[in-house]
């Protein structure tokens, strides 16, 4: 067993200076250690030991915690492997908090276990390096609590909060301009269109949040995150829907609207790879990448890339084809682009960490992109005829 370290992991600047102390308070440390030499996937649990600084005697509620962090399914021989904690309902003030590797099993789903002989770890506090996007040992210091509010923000390795929101509003207005570029090359009218777009997205945003909400009934609905299968389900249905009650075009805005779909997607997701949502598997690949799942930071399939670069590639090809014209079928563009995407899709979900509730999901996932391929084209044709 390694020996705990007297130190901790430094995370930024105190979020609570300034503020009312009484404020719900919380510490967020981040560790490493080196998953060993090549062999089978196992599980790690890391535990976590903290005092707060000037506490003697007999430790009042608050003053002191012991915390078991469990990682499953790390792959050997990837290199470094970094936990990020976070401690809630604390005392406020400094803490020194020490982390040691009590247990190791080669179940890759077990939540204890006593080490491997000759499996000993040593545990070091943890920072990033964006220059050299590598992660390596800060010098043990006493760590400040913050705002609990604030914890979620805390500094992680390879993690940017924020940054995903950003991209995906770039993603969506880079969208906007090209099925408006596209609409205008063509002497169509740009404002329903535009409007059925963005009326749509809104609507299609409500099916991510309870595609999500189905996925993960675990976690709160306010606070959990989005799934694009919900909002790509979803959005294509209520754009079909406005336009045909509009009388607009559908194929012919539908295909306008394609390229920027699949831009919005390269965009946003590399959001994903930064703020460490949809991350892959860990594995020992050459072509894997150090990033983190927003807890475990390690060497992925950069899932999140390889999506982000196949939307630019669908992008890419949709856009030469819609400007070059001449289309058999208004709407084809969108069906096949969608197709195609969803296929992608499919594959990639299989390659993530995150585990799925029910393996009905991804079928489930793949019949209603179907539907959707299958409703929009039955709407253009009888749009057409």
């Amino acid at each position: 067993m390694a020996a705990p370290l007297t130190g901790s992991a430094g995370t930024g600047r105190d979020a609570t200076q300034g503020s009312d102390t009484t404020e719900p308070q919380a510490l967020v440390t981040s560790w490493w250690f080196d998953s060993g030499a090549p062999g089978e996937p196992y599980s790690a649990t890391v535990r976590l030991t903290g005092r707060r600084v000037g506490a003697r005697g007999n430790p009042k509620p608050g003053d002191t915690f012991v915390k078991d962090e469990v990682i499953d399914d790390i792959a050997p021989d990837i290199g470094p492997v970094s936990i990020t904690s976070w401690m809630y309902g604390l005392q406020p003030g400094d803490w020194n908090v020490s982390a040691e590797l009590t247990g190791i099993s080669s179940s890759p789903h077990a939540s204890s276990a006593p080490m491997r002989p000759g499996g000993s770890r040593s545990v070091h506090p943890a920072t990033w390096s964006w220059r050299r996007w590598a992660i390596s040992t800060r010098e043990a210091a006493p760590v400040k609590t913050r705002w609990a509010l604030l914890a979620p923000l805390a500094r992680q390795p390879a993690v940017l909060p924020g940054v995903y929101t950003a991209l995906a509003v770039v993603g969506f207005i880079l969208a906007l301009a090209l099925q408006a570029a596209i609409l205008s090359r063509r002497d169509l009218a740009v404002g329903p269109p535009l409007a059925a777009s963005v009326l749509a997205s809104l609507i299609g945003l409500i099916g991510a949040k309870g595609w999500y909400a189905v996925l993960h009934p675990d976690e709160s609905l306010i606070k959990g995150g989005w799934a694009v299968d919900g909002f790509l389900v979803v959005a294509p249905f209520a754009a079909a829907g406005l336009l045909f009650a509009w009388s607009q075009p559908i194929g012919v805005v539908f295909d306008a609207t394609t390229p920027g779909i699949f831009v919005a997607v390269a965009v946003g997701r590399v959001g994903c790879f930064l703020t460490g949502c949809c991350a892959g598997r860990c594995t020992a690949s050459r072509w894997a990448l150090w990033s983190s799942d927003r807890r475990v930071g390690a060497r992925r399939i950069p899932t999140q890339l390889i999506e982000s670069g196949a939307g630019l590639g669908i992008g890419a090809v949709s856009l030469a084809v819609v400007l070059a014209g001449a289309l058999p079928l208004e709407g084809a563009v969108f069906v096949v682009a969608f197709t195609g995407y969803a296929a992608i899709r499919q594959i990639l979900l299989r390659l993530r960490a995150e585990r799925r509730t029910s393996y009905r999901t991804l079928p489930i996932t793949a019949a209603a992109a179907g539907v959707v391929v299958v409703a929009v084209a039955a709407l253009s044709m009888l749009q057409a005829a």
